[in-house]
């Protein structure tokens, strides 16, 4: 109940109920027969999943917003079982959904249709780690959460943090070009990823598995499928440059009046704290108390309309320290941030006059989860628009208080939160149920007001299956084009995630 199902894979209408406006009607594809489970169940004995219960978690994404009904799961361990599906499908015209922990948020991660699932779950093994060079090397299906843990032991650590690092994998990571928290300090994906293994669409091979950080023999091959949401050719192995650990970590949490404070706040920070600056997250107000009321979470800070989470990392502590409470400082002194308290790598509350002091003990893992789990939070509000927008940061929080004025009494929330350092706003408006008008208030509204802000639709989502339509709001119409034409040329028979990132080819 609530999710919008897709029709058409028992032979009904085929028209997908969650994007009526578009008419997606299931494209030409073959239908999946008894030879074709057979096939590759000798391929891939006991790792092909057939029983409907068993096949229904893949066929609904993170949020239950949208639901596909594949009725084959297939888990191969290996490039070359990846290949031969992909050669067998392309011969049988079959379409393929490839999906790594299914945490997207745009609906780009679970078939529309009927499309067979190519899972990397059990393709997660770490091939190679240089400790010298710092650049490791594995399967896509590697969680992100185990990844770091390993490169903890040895040092280091990945340039990629998320709040689904638990559940999502690397392959897919590389495939959305997720941002996540740490873009301010290591850049994106685009620029950390040295090297892919990919397979396309008729089963054929591309190793381009460099680990080697200057390479400029030709086009640069891998940034295609890097941010191409499964649609050009299924990643199958990474090649990624990690930093080496940070000795000294601290995390500050801070209260402003106002969101012109938090810009101010943001300016000073980054003049003060210079290299050893890595996050400045904010939310606001009714995020923090979605957080408190449904995950019991406690802030150390109150009555604040804006909240600041500050992270710096670097290689003395004692410096580091010395630099952050210079800025705390000024930040208090000058009336930017009206109260905060700081954890550090330690475990401690640092003490400094200008500190609120609270009775229990905070660490920083603490005071990340107050911002990684407002996603988490918002489900609990009943259904969930997320946007995911890129903006010139002074302009950030005016997107959150229009829409307010538009929307009034018809949302029951809409909260903003998001990366600031890098312009990153997460736009979430609530309701208890799923409303086509309520859409069509927020849509194409909120992708008008980012365009004449010469601001990205999708800072770090992905466009998937909800945003397709909406590219051209960010892209030139050229542009698209020229992507079609890729997609048409690496992938001629469009079996690769149907549906998704590009509007249909003219």
């Amino acid at each position: 109940p609530g999710v919008p199902r897709a029709r058409g894979c028992a032979g009904s209408r085929e028209v997908v109920p969650t994007c009526e406006r578009y008419a997606v009607r299931r494209l030409p594809f073959a239908r999946l027969a008894d030879g074709d489970v057979a096939f590759f169940e000798r391929l891939m004995p006991g790792r092909v999943i057939t029983g409907e219960e068993e096949v229904k978690p893949f066929n609904v994404d993170w949020l239950r917003s949208v639901r596909g009904c594949s009725q084959l799961v297939l888990k191969p361990q290996t490039t070359a079982e990846v290949s031969q599906i992909l050669r067998y499908c392309h011969e049988r015209n079959l379409a393929v959904n490839p999906q790594g922990g299914n945490t997207g948020l745009v609906g780009g991660s679970v078939p529309v249709f009927d499309e067979i699932i190519l899972s990397t779950a059990l393709m997660n093994r770490i091939i190679s780690f240089d400790k010298v060079s710092g650049i490791l090397v594995c399967q896509a299906g590697c969680v992100l959460e185990r990844l770091s843990e390993y490169l903890e032991e040895q040092g280091f650590i990945m340039p990629l943090d998320l709040g689904a690092k638990g559940s999502c994998h690397i392959g897919g990571n590389v495939a959305t070009n997720a941002g996540g928290l740490r873009l301010l300090r290591y850049g994106s994906l685009r620029g950390t990823v040295l090297g892919l293994e990919v397979v396309l669409a008729d089963g054929s091979a591309l190793d381009c598995l460099t680990s080697l950080r200057k390479d400029n023999t030709g086009y640069d091959l891998k940034q295609l499928f890097i941010g191409s949401e499964g649609t050009l050719g299924v990643i199958t192995a990474v090649s990624i440059l990690c930093p080496q650990k940070p000795k000294a970590v601290n995390v500050a949490f801070l209260g402003c009046q106002s969101f012109a404070k938090v810009l101010e706040t943001f300016t000073t920070c980054r003049a003060m704290l210079g290299e050893i600056l890595s996050a400045y997250e904010f939310m606001d107000e009714k995020c923090m108390e979605l957080v408190e009321t449904h995950l019991k979470l406690s802030s150390p800070v109150a009555d604040s309309p804006f909240y600041v989470l500050i992270e710096t990392s670097g290689s003395n502590s004692t410096h580091d320290e010395e630099k952050l409470n210079n800025f705390l400082e000024r930040a208090m002194a000058s009336g930017l941030v009206t109260d905060g308290t700081v954890a550090t790598d330690e475990k401690k509350i640092k003490a400094t006059a200008w500190v609120t002091w609270i009775s229990v003990i905070l660490i920083a893992q603490v005071l990340w989860s107050l911002r990684e789990r407002i996603t988490e939070a918002l489900t609990h509000e009943g259904y969930v628009y997320k946007y995911d927008i890129s903006l010139p940061v002074e302009k950030l929080y005016d997107l959150v208080t229009d829409m307010r004025a538009r929307l009034g009494h018809s949302a029951k929330n809409v909260v903003g939160y998001g990366h600031l350092g890098d312009g990153n706003l997460h736009l979430n408006v609530t309701a208890e149920s799923y409303s086509h008008s309520l859409l069509d208030a927020i849509e194409p509204f909120v992708y008008e007001w980012t365009a004449r802000c010469s601001g990205s639709i999708s800072a770090e989502h992905g466009l998937g299956f909800k945003k397709r339509h909406f590219i051209e709001y960010s892209k030139p119409r050229q542009a698209v084009l020229l992507m079609q034409q890729f997609k048409a040329m690496l992938d001629p028979k469009g079996i690769l995630n149907p549906y998704k990132t590009l509007p249909s080819a003219p």
